[in-house]
């Protein structure tokens, strides 16, 4: 039964571009220089969720995940840069036709963080496009020349994720959002989603580059 409604939403989807979705974007904004090297930027993304057809399929009952990850890269070299490291998290937004309400998680590293249960989504757009600072930064030498690349991906949990979800969300993964687990597994990190596949591996994807900022 929740095949076939996955399968009728989707096929509206291919037969139309997504609306809003030009809309949305994700931004890096670096702390003051005197802060680089002791302080990661802030990333962001807006409008992550403008589009009607990605609120439909909320509604329906299937989770948005944001996949982000942010990268330092060196610009010292003189053909090419070199990267020193980066970070991932993601941001789940689930929503619950019994109590009609949208649930709001981020996942960074191996660490679950409930960012609230809200009645409409505007205040999940409010909550999802917060700034968030990730664990990373330049290394402690001075002088050198960086840059950070920030890469987000948009999707629908598959189907085969919604039970692994909905139980973390409820509690029964409780251990991983004190932080006492790994929650990877309970949200199927990596997968490929039923939607990606039968919009034939369409992908909603935005990438911002900071400027090259030398540490002070």
């Amino acid at each position: 039964m929740r095949l076939a409604t996955v399968v009728a939403i989707t096929s509206t989807l291919v037969t139309a571009p997504l609306a809003g979705q030009r809309d949305a974007h994700v931004d890096i904004t670096l702390p003051p220089a005197a802060q680089r090297v002791s302080e990661a930027p802030y990333v962001r993304g807006t409008q992550l969720l403008a589009s009607g057809r990605l609120r439909e399929l909320l509604l329906n009952g299937f989770p948005a995940r944001m996949h982000y990850r942010l990268e330092l890269w060196s610009a010292e070299g003189w053909l090419f840069n070199t990267l020193k490291s980066r970070t991932e998290w993601d941001v789940l937004v689930s929503y619950s036709a019994l109590e009609r309400r949208y649930t709001v998680a981020r996942i960074a590293g191996d660490r679950a963080m409930l960012l609230g249960s809200f009645d409409d989504l505007r205040s999940v757009d409010e909550v999802i496009e917060q700034p968030f600072q990730p664990a990373l930064r330049p290394p402690g030498r001075r002088g050198e020349r960086y840059y950070y690349n920030a890469t987000l991906d948009v999707e629908l949990l598959s189907v085969n994720d919604l039970d692994e979800l909905q139980r973390w969300l409820s509690g029964e993964l409780q251990p991983a959002v004190q932080g006492r687990k790994s929650p990877g597994t309970a949200i199927g990190r990596g997968v490929g989603t039923l939607f990606t596949r039968l919009l034939g591996g369409e992908r909603r994807h935005y990438e911002a580059r900071s400027s090259k900022f030398r540490t002070e």
